[in-house]
């Protein structure tokens, strides 16, 4: 097997591997009942999965510029998506958006509410 078509495989994996963790995302995006799970499903398997992406880019491109491109890329979304989430989610707590009925604690409350599970 000669290098190229092995660095393709390498790529074509990765590729697909990313995909499916966008594909997660968006289905975690659709399944979870208020907006705190919905942006914890986005933020983690939608970065990994676009991160992914961008490694079978600095895989499969011999040009050291754009290889570079997609690094500073990784590490941008790597940076900003976990701090933009929390800020979008207390934002979204602080307007009074509505907690799932799965909660447990809110840790928030000065009474410290606990719900307990109905089992």
């Amino acid at each position: 097997m000669t290098w190229i078509v092995l660095i393709d495989l390498i790529a074509s994996f990765l590729v697909v591997l990313g995909a499916l963790f966008c594909l997660i995302a968006a289905i975690g995006v659709l399944r979870f009942e208020d907006v705190f799970m919905r942006m914890h499903a986005s933020t983690k398997a939608g970065t990994l999965g676009c991160g992914l992406i961008l490694c079978s880019v600095v895989v499969s491109v011999d040009a050291t510029a754009v290889a570079a491109r997609a690094f500073g890329s990784i590490v941008f979304l790597l940076l900003t998506a976990p701090v933009a989430a929390h800020m979008i989610a207390r934002a979204a707590y602080r307007s009074g958006a509505r907690l799932s009925d799965r909660t447990v604690i809110d840790e928030r409350t000065t009474d410290r509410v606990m719900k307990v599970a109905a089992e």
